[in-house]
């Protein structure tokens, strides 16, 4: 049976580390510098509708480096995953690839949340348009405003590393909870499965960007696949 362990904490490739480094110095300036601060580099650096008046353009880049500031587990999640399989990738391409790669899914996961956000942000914005000018003015910054609620985290370009994982080593074992083995393809398409079920649903009180995530794993694998479109000997 073909298996994948992670390896030791210590076997962290260059990008990967100073990209957990980065990630993580960006949270503990969330967490420590206070409300005000916190809500400056939301408001500045992460991701809005293309209807906000905070919307621009270099949030496409620096929304991955943000994380929710009220607790750990949204970085702590995204770091071990971006660890358990964007280093093997580092391995297998190198550091000047990975990155690249990387940041592509990263911004293909933004693009795809922006055109989804758009669609949905339709509506309100025509509702905006017929309120007086006055209030008009009061909410283009207000934070309750629904274009101006910010998407923040590095799940899009997590998600491309799981695609590119998946069609690199499909048959490779990770394991469920610590204990569950599964190949890889059957996890990928299964996440892919429960994220576009959840985005199709949008349930209210939903906060996770599922289709920023679907875009990410889009773009990614879309990106693997074109590199690696003369060498098929690593997907049977």
């Amino acid at each position: 049976m073909s298996e994948f362990r992670p390896g030791s904490f210590q076997m962290i490739p260059p990008v990967i580390k100073n990209l957990i480094i980065i990630n993580g110095l960006v949270w503990l300036a969330e967490m420590t510098l206070g409300s005000n601060i916190a809500d400056w580099m939301f408001n500045t650096f992460a991701l809005h509708d293309l209807h906000s008046a905070l919307f621009k353009p270099f949030q496409l880049v620096t929304y991955m480096f943000l994380h929710d500031n009220h607790g750990f587990e949204h970085i702590l999640f995204n770091m071990f995953a971006l660890w358990m399989f964007g280093a093997v990738l580092e391995n297998y391409w190198g550091g000047k690839r990975f990155l690249t790669f990387y940041m592509i899914s990263g911004i293909g996961a933004a693009v795809c949340h922006l055109a989804v956000l758009y669609h949905e942000m339709g509506p309100v914005m025509d509702a905006f348009h017929y309120l007086p000018t006055e209030q008009q003015q009061s909410l283009l910054y207000d934070p309750s405003f629904r274009v101006n609620e910010p998407t923040l985290g590095a799940s899009g370009a997590i998600f491309g590393c799981l695609a590119a994982f998946g069609y690199l080593f499909p048959n490779q074992y990770i394991y469920l909870y610590f204990f569950v083995p599964i190949k890889v393809k059957w996890a990928v398409l299964g996440y892919a499965a429960i994220e576009l079920f959840s985005g199709i649903r949008a349930s209210a009180g939903d906060n996770v960007a599922h289709w920023a995530h679907l875009g990410g794993g889009l773009v990614g694998l879309l990106l693997v696949i074109y590199w690696n479109k003369t060498n098929r000997r690593n997907f049977y």
